[in-house]
């Protein structure tokens, strides 16, 4: 072997190693789950003994949700002179005219609510959160990103357990609203369960710090104010906050048993753009919070799961350098016979894929799924999370580096079912660019590596060498959906686009 070969080699088990050691986090996950037990919640308090609350809604060109979400606000189950609702439209479309035409509504029938508006839309939803603050003197604050829809009860279920005066933030469990709607929303829909389900309810157990999901949840005002504030210096103002305030004594709450409904980002578009904020977001954090993290006069296991928790995505690049590798190192084994090297990282290749389909099988059991199907469910997770790796590595690599980038909204459609059909509310607000950038050659791309993967495919059947052949056809169907899915949405909106334009052609002079 060459200098570049051994170099090559050694590149390939750094990659692999620390992708097997967050296999073995997740199993970790999986063992401690099992002596999770479900703590009782606090009754429901007397309306006398029901502190102050202000409600957030965050809006930023929302026009086919918007007014849903100010309807099923306004419906809460809660004393009418103990909270108000504050909708913080920074919005430059429709959906100020739908936001205000709600809020006069509810106003002639008796809430509290409010239309702001600023003049410029510093900071983002943080600075946004931030500046509604300072018109709100509640003892709590409640926030809801456009695409929610709790219900009646949300308050009534979650403002008792601030009785703990310790207790800064309560967070509820995200539902999906459109979960069945593709293949893409439901290997999102598990990613999520397994994230509140798995991670969220086996650190609050363990007494870990986790994370403000930035909707869906209650905040004591003094732990906001406590730990500094909103900040808008990353793009997860909520994961940012959530660290600060733990760090500073605060106890979170994690409640399993309450559900918000919210729509999952149905195309992938929508979706790449929510991936990429999200993990560019958590490499931001890491890089301003983790060396106070490890600093802090905490014990070494919360440092070492809140490292885990930050730098998890992480494992999107590694996995790509992975794909990059394989084919090669396979040559390398292959033409060098080195057998002995394919069975050694077998063992750590191998547990690793396994842990993390058990894993996503776990969550989807959890929602009373069929073992067949949470099996069938995991494996399509785990196609579509290795499909997503490029983009997602280009995240963390901007993370990493301090690129900054705007706050990009994820677009909602208004998504609701209608027996075995979709329904869509409003009109989806589109991602804009004013020009092409590399977001735009990911699905070249990704069709490449899964062409890649195929080869790899080829090769392995004529080498005879079946132990590579799972891991590579995983690897090429993550890659191929993803790009099949990109490729087919993209010309749906051709087609879309051509229809519409005709129909206009077609129209009268005078219409």
């Amino acid at each position: 072997m060459t200098h570049i070969d051994i170099i090559l080699l050694a590149a390939y088990f750094a990659v692999l190693l620390p992708l097997a050691g967050f296999g073995a986090h997740r199993l970790w996950m999986l063992i401690a789950l099992r002596h999770v037990t479900h703590r009782t919640p606090p009754d429901a308090s007397a309306e006398e003994e029901l502190p102050t609350i202000t409600i957030q809604l965050p809006l930023y060109n929302e026009p086919a949700v918007a007014a849903r979400l100010i309807d099923a606000v306004c419906k809460f189950d809660y004393p009418r002179d103990q909270f108000d609702v504050q909708v913080l439209d920074d919005s430059t479309d429709e959906t100020t005219t739908a936001a205000a035409e709600r809020v006069d509504s509810w106003t002639r029938r008796g809430i509290s609510i409010s239309h702001l508006r600023r003049a410029d839309r510093e900071g983002y939803k943080a600075g946004a959160l931030a500046w509604g603050l300072q018109q709100s003197d509640a003892e709590l604050v409640a926030v809801f990103d456009a695409d929610f829809i709790p219900q009646p009860d949300f308050l009534r279920r979650l403002v008792p357990e601030f009785a703990d005066d310790r207790v800064g933030m309560v967070q509820a469990r995200w539902g999906h609203l459109n979960r069945d709607y593709s293949v893409l929303t439901r290997a999102q829909a598990l990613f999520l369960d397994a994230h509140f389900r798995i991670e969220h309810a086996v650190r609050a157990a363990t007494g870990r710090y986790f994370n403000f999901n930035g909707t869906a949840g209650i905040w004591r005002r003094a732990a906001i104010d406590d730990a500094g504030g909103w900040q808008g210096d990353t793009l997860t103002e909520d994961l940012d906050l959530s660290y600060r305030a733990q760090l500073h004594g605060w106890k979170f709450v994690y409640r399993d048993d309450v559900e918000a409904p919210a729509e999952l980002p149905a195309d992938l578009r929508a979706f790449r753009s929510q991936q990429h904020r999200w993990a560019k977001g958590s490499m931001e954090t890491s890089r301003k919070l983790l060396p106070t993290i490890l600093r802090a006069p905490i014990a070494w296991p919360l440092k070492l799961e809140a490292a885990i928790h930050l730098l998890g995505n992480v494992a999107n690049l590694l996995l790509l350098v992975l794909a990059l590798l394989l084919f090669r190192v396979f040559l390398l084994r292959e033409l060098n016979n080195l057998a002995l090297l394919l069975w050694t990282d077998l063992l750590i290749f191998l547990p690793a894929t396994v842990i993390f389909a058990a894993y996503f099988a776990r969550a989807a059991r959890m929602n009373g799924t069929s073992w067949l199907r949470a099996i069938g469910l995991s494996l399509a997770a785990m196609a579509i999370g290795i499909g997503m790796s490029l983009n997602n590595a280009c995240a963390v690599i901007h993370g990493l580096t301090g690129r900054r980038t705007p706050f990009v909204r994820t677009p909602k459609r208004g998504m609701i079912a209608q027996g075995t059909t979709w329904k869509e509310v409003g009109t989806e607000s589109k991602i804009t660019r004013r020009h092409i950038d590399f977001r735009d050659i990911l699905p070249w791309l990704e069709f490449a590596l899964g062409a890649h993967f195929i080869i790899l495919i080829a090769t392995a059947t004529y080498y005879t060498v079946p132990q590579a052949l799972p891991f590579a056809a995983l690897f090429a169907a993550g890659y191929f959906t993803i790009a099949g899915i990109s490729f087919g949405q993209s010309a749906n909106r051709f087609f879309q686009s051509r229809r519409a334009r005709r129909a206009i052609a077609a129209l009268p002079a005078d219409g």
